[in-house]
Parts: C-alpha cells; structure tokens; sequence
C-alpha cells in the first residue's frame, strides 16, 4: 500500500474519532468530570499506553532534541486540551465545530513564519473551498449562537486551534528525524509534566462509582480513542504528508458527522451536503497536491 495514501487513510480515521469527540465529550463533562481533571485522565491514559507500546520498539532521543519534544508537549498536548476542554464546557459542540475551522489557516501562516513555507495560491484556495463547505454543513443547522453567553468558550477553542496549529509546524523536523511512536510518547510525557498541576486536584474530586455504563463507555472512548489512537494516526499522517494537508482533514469532521447521522437514519441526503461534500474533497486534494517549481 501507498505510503501517502496510508498517511490519508489514518488521518481519515483520527478525524471520525474527533468528530465523535465533540459531542461525547460533552456528555462526560461536567456532570460526572471537570474539565480539567478529564484533560489529567485523557493524558495519563494515553502516555501510560504509549510508554508500554514504545517499550517494544525502543528509539533513543538525542538531548539537544528533548527542548523542542516540551515545547510541543506544551502546545500540542497542555495548551491545546485545556483550551479545548475548557472551551466545550462554556460553548456548544457546533460553536466550537464553527470556530476549529480556522485551524488550517493558522497553520499555513504559522508554517510560513517557522518553516519558512511559501504561501502558494492553490493552497489558499483549496482552504477557501474546505472552509466553505465545512461552514455550509454547520451553519445550515442553526442552533449555533454567538454571544456574551458563549464568548469565553469560543475565545478558548480559538486558542486551542492556534496552540495545535503551532504543534503540527514544530513537530515536522522532529518527524523527519524520529518515529512517529517516539515523538509522541515525548510530547505527552512532557505534556503531562504541564498537565498534572493543573488537573491532579480535580481529578481526586471525581466520583468513579457514580459513573453509569454509558458514561465509562464515553470515558473510555475519550481517553483510548481520541487521545491515544487519534493523536498516533495525526502524527504518523504528519510524517508523511504536510501540516496544511494535516490540519485541512479538519474540514472533514462536520461531513463525517452528517453522514453518519444520514446512516442511522436521524438525518437525510440532500443537495447541500452533497455540495459540501464536494467543496471539502476538493480543498483537501488541492492543500495536497504538490506544486511542480
């Protein structure tokens, strides 16, 4: 199989899971956890289970290396959860769904300015086309509002879009010299470092035996799928393909979450969808068609 069109295959697959993320998330917190203390669950989950796996298939991380695994640790796993979760929790799924969008044009620009990447017009316009039809899914629905009532949560996803955005650029030279499974392990291990003061003292506040079925399920998904799973695929689709290209399948999310809710029956096919879909394909093969110099 195609390495290209296995780094698509797994980026597909991470972003079904965080198209499910919004709204299980949402269910867990914060009736049953807080914010913070599911940002300490999510993360130790994961860094747990990406210590025991990268055990079997050990690389050694050069020292001069370890600064930049923090600084990713900081943005790709710190920043950007607490800033998320804290978001979802004052905002609504399709506000934050609205303002992630914004995502892969932040990090064309951040990676102009860090990796000194040319701004090309077919990327541009393939972010225009995404956007588009991301935004045609979305606001089509109208239960989003923008107000006082939502304005801190919605600051936050911005930053929590703007933080990953950062992340995607800086961990590129790290993807070019390491495996995929050893540059996350570090970036979670240094993220957790910046995790635990902050989340530890809500974490001892949760109450394990109120938890329904339902919930543990939910719980589980968060932890295992979108944090463990998801964060693995994105970085292996990172070291093969580009960050734009990366960020772009966030476009995606919205599309994933329609159709899945046109195969349980608790929607239907119609031509804005199909005009979305369109749109959003179109932009993700234009981010990542590579430009002939």
């Amino acid at each position: 199989m195609n390495s290209n069109f296995k780094a698509h295959l797994a980026l597909l697959i991470a972003n079904i899971i965080y198209g499910l993320n919004y709204t299980v998330a949402k269910d867990v917190m914060p009736d049953y956890i807080l914010p913070f203390g599911f940002i300490f669950c999510r993360v130790i989950g994961a860094l747990s289970l990406f210590w025991i796996i990268h055990s079997f298939n050990y690389e050694k991380v050069e020292k001069k290396d370890m600064l930049l695994m923090a600084v990713c640790g900081f943005f790709g796993v710190f920043a950007n959860q607490l800033m998320f979760f804290y978001g979802l929790n004052l905002t609504t799924p399709i506000n934050a769904g609205i303002i992630m969008t914004s995502n892969p044009i932040l990090v064309i620009i951040a990676s102009a300015i860090i990796l000194k990447n040319r701004i090309t017009v077919l990327k541009v316009a393939g972010i225009f086309l995404g956007i588009s039809g991301a935004l045609l899914l979305l606001l089509v629905k109208k239960d989003f509002s923008f107000g006082s009532d939502t304005l801190l949560g919605d600051l936050f996803i911005f930053l929590n879009a703007l933080s990953y955005g950062i992340y995607l650029v800086l961990a590129v030279p790290l993807m070019k010299k390491y495996k995929p499974l050893t540059v996350i392990k570090w970036v979670f291990t240094f993220g957790a470092i910046f995790v635990i003061p902050f989340g530890f003292q809500q974490f001892t506040e949760i109450e394990w035996n109120s938890f329904p079925t339902d919930i543990w399920l939910k719980f589980s998904f968060v932890v295992i799928a979108t944090t463990f799973f998801a964060y693995l695929l994105n970085i292996y689709g990172l070291k093969k393909l580009s960050p734009s290209v990366v960020s772009t399948y966030i476009y995606l999310q919205p599309l994933l979450a329609a159709l899945v809710a046109i195969w349980a029956g608790k929607d239907s096919l119609d031509w804005i969808k199909i005009a979305a879909a369109i749109l959003i394909f179109s932009g993700v093969y234009m981010v990542s068609k590579k430009v002939k110099i």
